[in-house]
C-alpha cells in the first residue's frame, strides 16, 4: 500500500501481547523517553548548534552559581571525568564557562558559567521548557499530575528494591 506508513520501530515494538503488562509498560515508557529525547536533541542541534550533553552540563552549572568541581560534574552527569574535561575544554574556548583553581582542593578545578554562558543557557532553557510542555500538552492537568504521581511511585519502589538488593 503506497499511501500507508507503518509506525516507526522503537523499543516498544519488542513487546507482544503475551508479555506481562509490566514489561509492556516499561517498554512504552522507554520508547516515550527515547522519542522525547530525540526531539530535544534535534531541536537543540538545529536551533542552537549544540548537543544534549552540553545542555545538561550547562544546566548543572546554572544550578550552582559558585561552580562545581570537575569530579562533581562527572558524577552529576554520570559520565567519565574525561568526558567532562572534553566538554569543559570546548565550552571554555567558546567563552561559556571558566575553569578556576579550587580553593578547597589545590589540585582540582571548579567550573562555573560565564555571563555569556548563563545567557546562552537561559535562552536554551526557555525553549527546552516550551518543547517539553508542548509534548505533554496532549494530557490534561489532571492526567499530567496523575502521570507524575504514578511514575513517582514506580521510581520510589524501584529505588527501594535496589537498596534492598544491596
Amino acid at each position: 500500500m503506497s499511501g500507508t506508513r507503518s509506525p516507526a520501530a522503537d523499543v516498544e515494538t519488542r513487546a507482544s501481547n503475551d508479555d506481562h503488562d509490566a514489561l509492556r509498560a516499561w517498554l512504552r515508557l522507554l520508547a516515550t523517553t527515547n522519542s522525547i529525547e530525540a526531539l530535544v536533541r534535534g531541536r537543540l542541534q538545529s536551533g542552537y548548534a549544540t548537543t544534549l550533553a552540553r545542555f545538561d552540563y550547562l544546566a548543572q552549572l546554572e544550578r550552582d552559581p559558585d561552580g562545581l568541581r570537575m569530579r562533581d560534574l562527572s558524577s552529576r552527569l554520570m559520565v567519565t571525568r574525561g568526558n567532562v574535561t572534553g566538554l569543559t575544554d570546548s565550552l571554555e574556548k567558546e567563552g561559556l564557562v571558566i575553569r578556576e583553581a579550587d580553593a578547597e582542593d589545590g589540585r582540582g578545578f571548579r567550573v562555573r558559567l560565564t555571563a555569556a554562558g548563563r545567557r546562552a543557557f537561559r535562552a536554551m532553557a526557555v525553549e527546552h521548557e516550551r518543547w517539553i510542555v508542548d509534548v505533554f500538552a496532549v494530557l490534561s492537568e489532571r492526567e499530567l499530575r496523575q502521570l507524575r504521581e504514578l511514575l513517582g511511585r514506580v521510581k520510589s519502589h524501584a529505588r527501594d528494591l535496589g537498596r534492598n538488593a544491596s
